[in-house]
């Protein structure tokens, strides 16, 4: 008993040692990147694009859409949220493979504006310590704005503008429903949800969507069968 109870205090040990260290490394990280350019400049500069487009001007259906199937918890999270991390955990280790990412759009609007793509526990520390800066400098709806402003869509597409223009010919604001839950799909994986590229599998991504604001009531079932059928009818 006393030599498990050893094994189980060193274990615990070197687990605050590795986290003690990535979380140091993280933070260093953090620290160069607004070293280099604020969060006041980095904003600025998305805000700059011409494309740019407020969220007084987004229908609030794609809104919806986004908050439903990205994070749903997105208001009541403090950027960062433990239990969408767990449950991804959970889910992953059911699936014996990474399916699911827990992370919030503060923390993916966090990586689009300072860091690359790359998976390490390093730079995914860095986003967690950005997303609660801009938390503390940014309310939500801003934290929003910024984010389909500045996501990725497919086809070359880097904010919502762009993309309702390319795949539909049309400005944001006069996207239809079917669009706009279509579209809210894509950034999750633009390379294969783009509907240029596969159209079915876009059209699966936005059941996905559908079904998520059904399950946060955003809609209701016959609501969202409604929007699927008026464009599978036009």
């Amino acid at each position: 008993m006393k030599f498990i109870r050893r094994l189980l205090a060193l274990i615990l040990l070197c687990l605050l040692c590795v986290g003690g260290y990535f979380g140091y490394k993280g933070y260093v990280k953090y620290e160069d990147a607004l070293e280099n350019m604020s969060i006041d400049q980095k904003a600025e500069e998305i805000k700059a694009s011409p494309s740019y487009t407020p969220l007084k001007e987004l229908p609030d259906i794609y809104l919806n859409a986004v908050v439903a199937v990205e994070d749903k918890r997105f208001y009541k999270h403090p950027g960062i949220d433990a239990i969408a991390i767990g449950r991804a955990i959970k889910n992953n280790i059911h699936a014996r493979q990474l399916i699911e990412g827990g992370s919030t759009i503060t923390q993916q609007l966090a990586k689009n504006m300072y860091f690359t793509q790359e998976r390490s526990l390093i730079r995914k520390v860095a986003e967690g310590f950005m997303a609660i800066a801009l938390e503390r400098k940014f309310s939500k709806d801003e934290i929003l704005e910024l984010y389909v402003n500045s996501i990725y869509f497919g086809d070359g597409y880097y904010c919502v503008a762009d993309a309702s223009m390319g795949y539909f010919g049309k400005a944001p604001q006069d996207m239809n429903d079917y669009e706009c839950t279509l579209l809210a799909g894509i950034p999750n994986a633009p390379s294969a949800y783009a509907p240029t590229v596969n159209p079915e599998l876009a059209r699966l991504r936005q059941k996905k969507v559908l079904d998520s604001m059904v399950e946060e009531k955003y809609l209701t079932r016959e609501e969202a069968d409604a929007i699927v059928s008026a464009a599978a009818g036009s």
